[in-house]
C-alpha cells in the first residue's frame, strides 16, 4: 500500500510539474511575439521620423 501511494504521489508531481512547464513555454512564447511586434513597430517609427526630418 505504502508503495503504491509513493507512486500515485510521484505520477501527481510529475503531472502538476509538467503542466507548469508547458504554461511557462506558452507564456513566454506569447511575450515574445509581442516584444518582436514592439520592435518592429518602434522601427517602422524611427523610419517613419527621419523620413518626416528629411524633408
Amino acid at each position: 500500500m505504502k508503495k503504491r501511494m509513493l507512486k500515485l504521489s510521484f505520477l501527481a508531481l510529475m503531472l502538476t510539474t509538467l503542466t507548469g512547464c508547458e504554461l511557462a513555454g506558452d507564456i513566454f512564447e506569447a511575450g515574445m511575439g509581442v516584444g518582436i511586434f514592439i520592435v518592429i513597430v518602434v522601427i517602422i517609427l524611427i523610419i517613419w521620423l527621419i523620413s518626416k526630418f528629411r524633408k
